[in-house]
């Protein structure tokens, strides 16, 4: 896959090179609270994803968002998808995460709205979904923004920071964009 561009924006498919940028990135003190607590943050785990979404691009997949400064293309987040259930085309999202440096723009909400439309358009996902921990109000809101329809709510679901938490779940399919 080739990079897929917006207006000042791209997300493309991360490569090895990336993982000190992603271990930067998900450990970040102001990340890493709000990212799901199973997911990789380390070198190893991080370079194990890299290969799985280079090798399974229909199933898998860990996307660099990258920003338009100056003419030239550099990091300022990541996101990525896992196939949920071929049969019905369902894919989850996550590790969306922008990096404070880069906030305050809604270039979650950019990438974002480029990523639905890759997913659903492109590789023919027709309903995307995705679970956000009920503390982390600020990625609630940006679900609402990018047009995700909250749907429920998993209540005390996971253990994180010492306490049960909420996972809010919300989705997005096909119909919602082409109306």
């Amino acid at each position: 896959m080739n990079a897929v561009e917006g207006e000042g924006v791209r997300l493309r498919r991360a490569e090895a090179d990336d993982v000190d940028f992603l271990v930067e990135l998900t450990t970040h003190e102001d990340v890493e609270p709000y990212l799901a607590g199973s997911r990789p943050r380390d070198r190893e785990g991080l370079l194990v994803e890299i290969e799985r979404s280079q090798r399974e691009p229909e199933a898998f997949g860990r996307f660099i968002v990258e920003v338009d400064h100056d003419g030239e293309w550099v990091n300022a987040g990541a996101m990525g998808f896992e196939l949920a259930n071929k049969r019905s085309r369902i894919a989850n999202l996550g590790n969306l995460a922008i990096h404070p440096d880069f906030r305050g723009r809604h270039l979650s909400d950019d990438a974002a709205k480029l990523f639905q439309r890759h997913l659903l358009f492109e590789l023919g996902f027709h309903r995307l979904q995705l679970e956000i921990y009920g503390f982390n109000e600020r990625a609630q809101r940006h679900a609402e923004r990018a047009g995700f329809v909250r749907e429920g709510v998993r209540r005390l679901a996971y253990w994180r920071h010492d306490a049960w938490v909420d996972g809010v779940i919300y989705g997005l399919v096909r119909e919602d964009l082409e109306s």
